[in-house]
């Protein structure tokens, strides 16, 4: 939920983020103003959400930025709504990330920090989304990836220069920061702190009240916790499978197109072999000439190449054809033409003379037709149903250029069309059984789905490579809270629940009360008419605390409290109060040596980078100067929304 968002942007990684330097495509500004809203009250009447110094941060802007983050938090939580993440203050997050990213661009500025082209040109060539198979920058990939995502070459650079002016503003504050070794060695000294008391629960089931709440009560707690029951985005799928069976026998290949390939590529079915070599690269054929004299005298590869100060590598098991290609034919010739266990004739290829040692040759013998038969007829029907899908996916789209709904497209290609159950985007079956999911061949395109428009069939590969699926979104229900009508027992049920809070919390405080005037924990909640829960002995240290992946409430609030002191603390959901008793503290002690001081160190060292980029980033603004307008924030939030007013 939100609460990743918020350990998000604490993280290394999120502060990373929130400078701009490694979300280049997420956060890529669109270049849009928001649409049926006009112009806004702030800011002289501009549709601008702020201005930072001298740069203007506009409506759009902030819309991308807000969309942009969501996303990140659905991918850790797919079933997250916009709704939801509004309501937990995702807007005002993606605002504050903004204003402070454009602060410590603005403010580098001001320093006179610039970016040169060619280091946003090196940045961008180590991407590595942008690079080709061969590792290198490819520029098809780049404009491909720019175009999917709507982005202009330009807006990618400015990007990337305002990261890489924020990193030089802030990287410099933080760096080599550090804690006493004193003060370390106190904070270390903490975690063995032990902490004994102990932890009752007053639940608020124990004080549900017996009449259901009237039409008017059940409307006012409906209107005020509206958000508590927004359910998620749900869509159904409309699909079909089908295998190159619906294709017909046109795949298949004929014996006359295997006899071609056979022809077409008969080097690579003649007699030939495979060879493990050991190659050293010198830049003289003197050198190379002294290196293969000593290895034939006896000496090692290893050892000549490693008196030399040079390192040689094993090459192979490779065919001549493809070393070839690596280096030249000379050199190729002379390795291919050295027996096995001899060191090859001295030969130069653009990167030097190559002295190397043949290992092992293996021969390949030749194939006859028949022997290459299986492997010619699989190729050719791979190359075959690729063509026949493109020109099924073109017929399909011709059928819904002209007109066609998915279901006559179907029918019109005798496939087996099916609609899903409503699905989330986690795969789940909304409102299904438990363990429900989606269709098997459908899991995999649950990503697409819901990126998709209504009606905009697309054809997808299905698991195993054998099948095909066309699909589409047939329906979408938006992410919202449904009518109470439609709720009203569960709103019931949640009313009751709320209610029996509110008493969970008169009898919270009347147990601490008793325990305030000496009483135990335990006796003072024996002493309620409501039969209680007991409470529970708690003894841990703050370094177990600390070990868990996510930190019991109550436990962690009794680190938070002075010894002989009693606190509540609300159970999430409504579901009543935690009652903490600390009853004793005991110090803990180190030595010397203890490896805690240095777990410690590194941690609280990491804590202490953090702070100092916060505290720089707060300065920052303030000396830039952010005047922020709320009514062009609000304006916004209502366009995320649909709201219209």
């Amino acid at each position: 939920m939100i609460n990743f968002f918020r350990s998000f942007f604490q993280s290394k990684i999120g502060l990373a983020i929130t400078i701009g330097f490694l979300v280049l495509i997420a956060l890529a500004f669109a270049s849009a103003d928001v649409s049926t809203t006009g112009t806004f009250g702030g800011l002289s009447g501009t549709n601008n959400v702020a201005v930072v110094g001298d740069e203007e941060v506009t409506t759009a802007e902030l819309r991308e930025s807000a969309n942009n983050a969501f996303r990140q938090v659905q991918s850790n939580d797919p079933t997250m709504s916009l709704e939801e993440f509004l309501a937990e203050g995702g807007l005002t997050m993606a605002l504050n990330d903004l204003l402070e990213r454009v602060s410590v661009s603005e403010y580098g500025r001001m320093l006179g920090l610039r970016v040169g082209d060619n280091l946003i040109n090196s940045e961008i060539m180590q991407i590595p989304a942008f690079q080709g198979p061969d590792g290198n920058f490819n520029e098809s990939l780049y404009r491909q990836a720019l175009q999917r995502q709507g982005l202009t070459d330009q807006l990618v650079r400015e990007d990337l220069s305002d990261g890489l002016v924020a990193r030089q503003v802030l990287i410099p504050a933080v760096f080599g920061a550090r804690l006493p070794d004193s003060i370390v060695k106190r904070y270390a000294t903490q975690l063995r702190e032990r902490r004994e008391g102990s932890i009752a629960l007053v639940p608020s089931q124990q004080f549900l009240p017996d009449e259901d709440p009237t039409d008017e009560q059940l409307q006012k707690f409906y209107r005020e916790n509206r958000s508590d029951f927004i359910l998620p985005e749900r869509r159904r799928v409309r699909y079909a499978v089908f295998d190159t069976d619906a294709m017909g026998n046109e795949i298949q290949p004929t014996q006359a197109e295997i006899r071609a390939r056979y022809q077409e590529n008969a080097d690579l079915y003649r007699a030939s072999e495979e060879r493990t070599f050991t190659q050293l690269i010198v830049p003289t054929r003197q050198a190379a000439e002294s290196f293969r004299d000593r290895i034939e005298g006896g000496a090692s590869f290893a050892s000549v190449a490693r008196d030399a100060g040079l390192e040689s590598a094993e090459i192979g098991p490779i065919r001549r054809e493809a070393y070839a290609q690596q280096v030249n034919d000379a050199v190729a010739s002379a390795v291919f033409s050295a027996d096995e266990g001899d060191v090859a004739e001295i030969a130069r290829s653009p990167l030097g003379f190559h002295v190397v040692r043949i290992d092992d040759v293996t021969p390949i013998a030749a194939r006859s037709l028949a022997e290459a038969r299986p492997e010619i007829e699989q190729a050719i029907r791979n190359e075959k149903e690729r063509s026949a899908i493109n020109e099924f996916a073109s017929e399909i789209e011709n059928r819904m250029n002209s007109g066609e709904s998915f279901r006559q497209v179907a029918e019109g290609l005798d496939l087996d069309a099916k609609v899903t159950a409503p699905l989330l985007a986690s795969g789940a079956v909304f409102d299904g059984e438990q363990g429900e999911r989606a269709p098997p061949e459908v899991q995999p395109l649950l990503t697409t789905v819901f990126q998709m428009e209504e009606g905009r069939p697309q054809i997808a590969q299905g698991q195993g490579g054998d099948t095909f699926i066309l699909f589409e979104t047939e329906s979408i229900t938006p992410s919202a809270a449904p009518p109470l009508a439609e709720i009203r027992e569960e709103v019931s049920v949640m009313w009751k629940l709320a209610e029996g809070q509110k008493e969970a919390r008169k009898a919270a405080d009347r147990i601490l009360k008793r325990v305030n005037s000496g009483s135990t924990l335990a006796a003072a909640m024996r002493a309620e008419d409501t039969p209680l829960p007991p409470a529970r002995p708690v003894n841990v240290t703050r370094e177990q605390l600390m070990q868990q992946q996510q930190p019991n409430p109550p436990i962690a609030l009794m680190f938070a409290m002075t010894e002989g002191s009693a606190k509540r603390l609300p159970a999430p959901g409504d579901q009543g109060y935690f009652l903490v008793a600390l009853e004793d503290v005991t110090a803990g002690e180190l030595d010397a040596d203890d490896p805690l001081i240095g777990q410690a160190r590194a941690g609280y060292g990491q804590i202490l980078l953090r702070e100092y980029g916060d505290q720089m980033r707060v300065a920052i603004r303030s000396e830039v100067g952010v005047e922020q307008s709320d009514d062009a924030v609000a304006a916004v939030r209502r366009e995320l929304t649909g709201a219209t007013n």
